[in-house]
């Protein structure tokens, strides 16, 4: 999917944006779930935390990549990480350190981008 939407939209002038959103959850059993604040309900609640890089170009955007966020509750639990079915290499990462292996692995892949944005939960500069 990646190297069709570059093929599509690439520009060196494009942007990465980095962002995460919420999917409200009942239950412990989903990968990830747990109270966790989510702009998308606007509050603490039993949530999963996705994060996304979209890839935005004068020609259109699509995403690019993704990652589940884990919480040390989860992190913390090989027993439940297993059950899940988490790869073993799978550790804590903060959205942040999520967002910096996104742009990894874009430029280790050669996408073409002049800036990255995102809002001030990843940080300044």
């Amino acid at each position: 999917m990646r190297e069709y939407a570059l093929e599509t939209l690439g520009d060196e002038d494009a942007v990465l944006v980095i962002d995460e959103t919420g999917f409200l959850k009942q239950g412990k059993a989903s990968c990830g779930a747990a109270r966790q604040y989510t702009g998308s309900a606007g509050k603490i609640t039993n949530c999963q935390i996705g994060v996304f890089a979209s890839y935005v170009s004068r020609h259109g955007h699509a995403f690019i990549d993704r990652a589940l966020y884990l919480p040390k509750e989860w992190t913390d639990d090989s027993a439940r990480l297993k059950a899940a079915h988490v790869p073993s290499d799978v550790g804590f990462a903060t959205n942040p350190k999520i967002a910096r292996q996104m742009i990894t692995r874009a430029t280790a892949a050669n996408v073409p981008f002049s800036f990255v944005a995102a809002d001030s939960v990843y940080g300044t500069g």
